[in-house]
């Protein structure tokens, strides 16, 4: 989101809620959104108004003499914005509303254990509870700034029977927030129906620390033509990743082979759905320009490129249900439907702790003949001969895991057996 720090908190205001509504985490109804800006002004979304199409001139100004501006009253969950304020001076925005996941949770007093991948730790923290109050109440406010002012200063808080609040120093990070938050807690509800779920430990958590495995010495060139191609179909392709729910603003990494040691791959710390052909970062012999920070993923994704020649593109991605696998001991079983089997072959399974070092145990795994992994508690990793190929297969990938985890509701699985899979091979030995 860079260039989202210079809207006015009216355009932010309108673009978080629009994103948060495309991706069904709140209704037109419910849901509300405030910024504190630097002259302690609360700009916040109005009561009963079309969520779905929320305008500019829609949004409430409280001053803070309590003064209101706008078309309409304040959200009628106003109080207790200004109490989280008034306990925590380091937030500067916070989102409520009412994504699927985490209500689940709220409804049934439990709050979604952010431990489930580093990137939801890192993220979120660890979230806390609020015991149920009237919306719009003293008493709510009261709750909530109770929780988030008190001494662990958690910055995501569940509310029983209701939703949760999420604060942030900027919208931006509270966005990110709230929606990792969502992912956790829905990977988890698709995890609990295929059995027990590993969390990360503490040495887990420390590990995913590492340093990066590349260097900040290349020099910037004029991109070739092939290089150009390539960013334009990443950028595609990771928009389309996000839409679909694959990644999330702040998780997910792409690359694509330039040339034999040179390969093009999303940057860190760049919003996926904002993403532009500058944000890429080109990795020559390991090293890439000073100003650009690579994908934490860039060092494993040399590592496969120079372990297969054969392989063009690779994806780490976070979708909803193939990660369900990576966080239990279920077995993804890809002899399901033709395709699936074609398109994955046997998913294997990559345990944590080499996911974090130089990237050769991993890249000894995943290539040509096994072009899907799990990644213990990390998501799923992908490889393929073209930026196309590649995402098809996680598209596939997604598919099938989503397919195996509704059937648990029907009973055992009738996989396909080795006569069925051979048959597969001989009939299209180039997939």
């Amino acid at each position: 989101m860079k260039a989202f720090s210079f809207l006015h908190p009216r355009d932010q205001i309108v673009a978080i809620m629009e994103r948060i509504y495309a991706h069904e985490m709140t209704t037109t109804s419910g849901g509300n959104i405030s910024v504190r800006d630097e002259g302690g002004d609360v700009w916040i979304t109005p009561a009963r108004v079309d969520k779905g199409n929320l305008r500019r001139q829609d949004i409430v100004r409280i001053r803070p003499t309590g003064e209101r501006e706008g078309l309409y009253p304040p959200s009628s969950e106003h109080p207790f914005h200004l109490s989280v304020y008034e306990v925590r001076p380091d937030l500067h925005a916070v989102i409520h509303a009412h994504p699927g996941a985490v209500v689940s949770f709220s409804i049934c007093g439990q709050v979604p254990n952010t431990r489930l991948f580093p990137e939801a730790w890192h993220v979120c923290g660890e979230a806390a509870f609020a015991r149920y109050a009237l919306p719009g109440s003293l008493k709510l406010g009261a709750r909530i700034a109770d929780r988030c002012g008190s001494q662990a200063r958690p910055n995501c808080i569940l509310l029983e029977n209701h939703g949760v609040v999420v604060g942030g120093e900027t919208l931006a990070i509270a966005f990110e927030r709230f929606e990792t938050l969502e992912f956790a807690a829905a990977i988890i509800l698709n995890a609990l129906l295929l059995g027990e779920i590993k969390y990360l430990t503490e040495t887990d958590i420390e590990f995913s620390k590492r340093p990066r495995t590349l260097s900040p010495e290349g020099s910037s060139q004029t991109p070739s033509s092939r290089e150009k191609e390539l960013r334009k179909e990443i950028c595609d392709f990771v928009h389309r990743a996000y839409e679909h729910r694959l990644m999330t603003s702040t998780w997910g990494s792409f690359s694509a082979r330039v040339s034999e040691d040179v390969f093009v791959v999303t940057a860190s710390h760049v919003d996926r759905r904002e993403l532009g052909l500058e944000d890429l970062v080109l990795i020559q012999n390991g090293r890439h320009a000073p100003n650009q920070i690579p994908s934490r993923a860039a060092g494993l994704h040399r590592a496969i490129y120079r372990q297969h020649p054969e392989i063009k593109a690779v994806v780490n991605a976070l979708p909803l249900n193939a990660t369900a696998f990576c966080v239990s001991g279920f077995h993804l079983d890809t002899r399901t439907i033709p395709e699936s089997y074609l398109f994955l072959k046997d998913v294997v399974k990559i345990p944590f702790e080499p996911q974090f070092g130089d990237g050769e145990e991993v890249a000894a795994v995943v290539g040509p003949k096994n072009p899907v992994a799990l990644l213990q508690n990390n998501g799923v990793l992908v490889a393929g001969r073209t930026v196309l190929d590649a995402f098809d297969r996680l598209e596939v990938l997604e598919a099938t895991a989503a397919a195996i985890i509704r059937s648990r509701a029907l009973g055992q699985i009738s996989a396909m057996g080795e006569g069925v899979i051979q048959e597969l091979e001989n009939a299209f030995p180039g997939l």
